[in-house]
């Protein structure tokens, strides 16, 4: 067995701290685990969609796989649109323009793991 670079973590739901997202009125973040808590390769965020908040096109130069943990809303994702509820796995390519929005009365909520690194969000016009 290969010896481990990392070291292992439990991090306790009540040390996340969620941040508004800047591109999104009506959607919050909080990073799970990432390089900054000694995962090398795959950060893996919560994200929390508001009922009525939307998120504009845009891009982002990695992958991203998703699980929706509760809620209803619409992802778009090239150009077709998705209903997902809890229990849905949604993968969106590197580079694809994608979107979300929140019609029901519920907030939406996801993990969404990527690969470490930037993720720098990129506005579709």
């Amino acid at each position: 067995m290969a010896e481990s670079a990392s070291t292992p973590l439990v991090r306790r739901a009540r040390e996340i701290e969620y941040e508004s997202v800047d591109a999104a009125e009506g959607m919050s973040k909080g990073v799970l685990v990432n390089e900054d808590h000694g995962a090398p390769n795959v950060a893996l965020r919560r994200f929390v969609l508001d009922p009525d908040a939307t998120v504009p096109e845009h891009t982002n130069e990695v992958e991203h796989e998703q699980h929706v943990l509760s809620g209803q809303y619409v992802v778009g994702i090239e150009d077709e649109e998705y209903t997902v509820t809890a229990g849905d796995t949604v993968h969106i390519p590197a580079g694809a323009v994608h979107w979300y929005r929140n019609e029901g009365e519920q907030p939406g909520v996801f993990l969404c793991a990527v690969p470490t690194g930037d993720d720098e969000i990129q506005l579709v016009e």
